[in-house]
């Protein structure tokens, strides 16, 4: 527990065959891929929880590191910054300090995936995994009640909600008693966006939940 929040673990999967790290910026394609299928626990604040973000599933530099949207060319946390979600840079390629999660925690920002389980791609996932990662979604957020959440990939979300024809942006159901919104994939992969439009897709679902 930190002095601002708790880190909730999610479904146990195998265990990693190397203890996570929190200090290294560096991996081999073998070392990462003995991260796979393991989880990363949520990133949650102990109460006021406003902005729930939900990433597909965790890649393997997250899993590494224990550590969401951890990849260093992942442009999740520079959106943050830009968009005046958080005040301060987060890099968190080696691991987030504490005092990393506690700006964000403190800010009743919270972190999950719809589905636990560590691949290289997100696309690696079956439809059976995200469809059961949606129905635990919604236990989650009905438990931990954020006032919104922004799921960050509309493939993912219309796979897991049967909704193929969802757009971008804010929904016209709610998720589990919260505001729900689809948000553009932060992945280096996602080359329709920048930090520039992910910030100001971030920025509306953020208002919303009367983060800025």
């Amino acid at each position: 527990m930190h002095g601002h929040g708790t880190v909730a673990p999610g479904p146990r999967f195998r265990q990693a065959a190397r203890v996570p790290s929190p200090t290294r910026r560096s991996w081999t394609r073998a070392e990462l891929e003995s991260f796979r299928d393991a989880a990363v626990p949520d990133l949650l604040p102990a109460s006021g929880l406003r902005l729930l973000f939900v990433g597909i599933n965790p890649g393997l530099w997250t899993a590494a590191t224990q550590t969401h949207f951890a990849h260093p060319v992942n442009r999740f946390y520079p959106a943050l910054l830009e968009a005046g979600i958080i005040e301060r840079p987060i890099d968190p390629a080696a691991g987030m300090t504490d005092e990393d999660r506690a700006h964000l925690t403190a800010r009743g920002i919270g972190i999950t995936n719809v589905v636990h389980r560590a691949t290289a791609r997100a696309d690696e996932l079956t439809a059976d995994e995200l469809r059961l990662g949606g129905q635990q979604l919604v236990v989650l957020v009905d438990r931990v009640r954020p006032r919104v959440v922004a799921l960050a990939g509309i493939t993912a979300y219309r796979t897991a909600f049967d909704r193929r024809k969802a757009v971008l942006g804010r929904q016209d159901e709610t998720l589990g008693g919260a505001e729900l919104w689809v948000v553009p994939n932060p992945s280096g992969l996602n080359a329709h966006e920048t930090v520039s439009s992910l910030a100001t897709a971030y920025a509306a679902a953020a208002r919303a939940a009367g983060v800025i």
